[in-house]
């Protein structure tokens, strides 16, 4: 799938763009709401729809002579940004609407749109930004996957050794390590820079650069923290089985949910 996703980002103009990554977001989120326990096939739907018309309201208030601008998109990052925080929380207590009960099912539900709808709000953004969002975009992305595969080498190689045996979430993720961590952001900034130069970035801009790939990774490790969580609740191995042999949608997206919105803000924040 990563050449359809390279060809899409780096072809496709944004308008084209937001239509099959909205199929992508919203087919992430139908197994979402699984993992919320919305059993109901119909509920689902309706959910979906809401969402959908979320993400048209938004295109549609955003519409101004600039294309690029997209101002409730910007809104609409940063409260993403906000929900990922405040999901920090949400790990360090793991029982919080643990119950299978309609209040922790509200919770879900809601934590589902905070973290779909900003993040194909931050990809729009990434990609209409002048000069090069298309490249920034596909940057972002190459960021989680560095990141993905610098965890699994440092952690196999390092695990265990660096912090004293310390697991990062036993509890969640029991194979995941902080050595697994450190190996994912090193490598990810590494390749942000050496992306950021092909880019065209200036050497000045080389450190914000590095330091908003290391938080973008930070947050991707807690996307995928969160989806872990919600499937332990729910008592499922797999988000879905839309993906044969690779599980759902959403396996493959939790980390880029959390990290394309941090990366936004922080390409506008810092102007690069």
């Amino acid at each position: 799938m990563a050449p359809v996703a390279i060809g899409a980002v780096l072809l496709l103009p944004t308008s084209w763009l937001m239509l099959p990554s909205a199929v992508v977001f919203l087919l992430a989120l139908w197994e979402w709401l699984r993992l919320a326990e919305v059993e109901d096939t119909l509920a689902r739907s309706i959910l979906l729809a809401c969402n959908l018309a979320l993400m048209v309201a938004l295109v549609w208030g955003s519409r101004s002579q600039h294309a690029g601008a997209l101002p409730l998109f910007q809104v609409a990052v940063v409260l993403g940004v906000a929900w990922w925080l405040l999901s920090l929380l949400w790990l360090r207590h793991y029982d919080f609407a643990a119950r299978h009960d309609g209040n922790a099912r509200m919770f879900k539900l809601a934590a589902g749109t905070a973290a779909i709808v900003p993040a194909w709000c931050a990809l729009a953004l990434i990609h209409a930004s002048q000069p090069s969002g298309h490249r920034w975009l596909l940057l972002a992305l190459l960021l989680v996957w560095a990141a993905d595969t610098g965890a699994y080498f440092t952690g196999r190689r390092f695990g265990g050794q660096w912090f004293g045996g310390r697991r990062l979430a036993p509890r969640i993720s029991p194979n995941k390590t902080w050595e697994g961590v450190v190996g994912g952001v090193v490598l990810a900034m590494l390749v942000a820079v050496l992306g950021a130069l092909v880019i065209g970035a200036h050497a000045a801009q080389l450190p914000g650069i590095a330091l908003v790939a290391a938080i973008t990774v930070l947050f991707a490790v807690a996307g995928d923290l969160f989806e872990s969580l919600l499937k332990r609740h729910a008592g499922l191995k797999d988000s879905g089985t839309l993906i044969p042999g690779h599980g759902g949608v959403l396996d493959r997206m939790d980390s880029v949910l959390a990290a394309l919105p941090v990366f936004a803000l922080g390409k506008i924040w810092l102007g690069f």
